[in-house]
């Protein structure tokens, strides 16, 4: 694996956040959905409620893309993240991974053990290493519960402003002071989450990937794979809108690693077995490009 010369998320970032960058730009969730699962578990979540909260969040993921229709992919991305989660603190809860079908670069986590990596990423991705960091940082936020935390604080917003809004129409008074509290609950995913859970995210993921007998270095490659994307890409504008640069992710990340992760250095990069299942992905997409407009009409 090489090393940066210079003074890497989460899929994702995958991203990570839960938010789909469909074809024609950012689509923000609207978290009210998840609300009413969320504040029950106000609280330190069980599990059962952890799972219940990740579960909704994952129904609104893939309401924006779809999962990738090739089994053998979903088999394999599932194996290498069953294999890097069973090497954190949490391997007993039910992970479930998958790829999304689209162009964005991104990857995403949910609580309660859910993953997801869309094709654009894998696409751009150089060996199973790559990937084993990317999901190694996703399980980072899964197993640190920054998504559920993020989710709770913002329900307690909501919750703060429906009582205020009661207590203020009871009085006669304009609600209005409190339209920025919904607001900040609504786009809480569309923003993403603290830089400092991304950075923390980052410094797990590799230690995961190393754990599980992966160069951990090979996540700064994803990153310095990222920082060369033009920044006005619509691949990568939702993953630059919710997470620290690329850039700065480099060299926070470096500096954590430098001295302490040079053993690991090379561990196996997995490119043969990761570049036949891209023939298959590159292949998938062929056949779907290539495939005729479906006829429809009286009779069909």
């Amino acid at each position: 694996m090489r090393r940066p010369a210079t003074l890497l998320i989460g899929v994702a970032g995958i991203a990570a956040c839960l938010a789909i960058l469909p074809m024609g730009g950012v689509q923000a969730i609207d978290l009210g959905s998840l609300f009413s699962t969320v504040k029950k578990a106000m609280g330190e979540a069980t599990p059962e409620q952890e799972e219940a909260i990740g579960a909704d969040a994952s129904a609104v993921i893939l309401g924006g893309a779809k999962p990738l229709a090739d089994p053998a992919i979903q088999d394999y991305v599932n194996k290498v993240g069953m294999w890097v989660a069973s090497q954190s603190e949490r391997a007993a809860l039910p992970w479930h991974f998958a790829v999304l079908d689209t162009d964005a670069v991104d990857a995403f986590a949910a609580p309660g053990g859910y993953v997801f990596v869309t094709s654009g990423l894998l696409l751009r991705l150089h060996n199973e290493a790559e990937l084993a960091g990317v999901l190694g940082h996703e399980i980072s936020h899964v197993v640190m519960r920054h998504h559920l935390r993020a989710l709770q604080k913002a329900a307690r917003l909501d919750l703060g402003k429906q009582a205020a809004d009661v207590a203020m129409e009871l009085r006669g008074q304009n609600s209005k002071l409190f339209d920025t509290v919904t607001g900040a609950s609504k786009d809480l995913y569309s923003r993403g989450l603290d830089k400092d859970d991304e950075y923390e995210a980052d410094r797990r993921g590799v230690v995961l990937a190393a754990r599980a007998g992966y160069d951990p270095y090979a996540l700064l490659s994803v990153l310095e794979t990222l920082d060369s994307f033009d920044p006005d890409s619509n691949a990568v504008q939702l993953l630059l809108a919710t997470h620290p640069t690329p850039s700065d992710r480099i060299q926070t990340l470096y500096a954590a690693m430098a001295g302490k992760m040079d053993a690991y250095g090379h561990q196996a990069e997995g490119q043969d077995r990761y570049a036949a299942m891209m023939h298959e992905l590159i292949a998938d997409q062929s056949t779907i490009t290539a495939a005729p407009s479906p006829v429809t009409g009286p009779g069909l």
